[in-house]
């Protein structure tokens, strides 16, 4: 959580599904995170897609919608990348 929280102040966070699994795929990511509601296939692909790359994905605790405000976003994150 407290990488989470520095790349945020830093501004280098890609927040939403397509953006940060399309970085995943060409391996331009270090970490990937991950909402505890979020949908299974939507796991699936990014835990597929960060073995190939060898990143690592953390589950949060936290659901979308906590995550969305951690963000300072008005609407619900499932998945972020830094």
């Amino acid at each position: 959580m407290k990488d989470l929280k520095e790349a945020l102040k830093e501004k280098k966070v890609v927040m939403g599904t397509k953006s940060t699994l399309r970085l995943l795929k060409i391996g331009k990511l270090k970490k990937v995170y991950t909402a505890s509601n979020c949908p299974e296939n939507i796991k699936d692909d990014v835990s597929h897609y960060a073995k190939i790359s060898n990143i690592e994905v953390v589950d949060l605790k936290e659901n979308n919608e906590e995550l969305g405000t951690l963000c300072k976003k008005s609407f619900f994150i499932s998945v972020l990348g830094i």
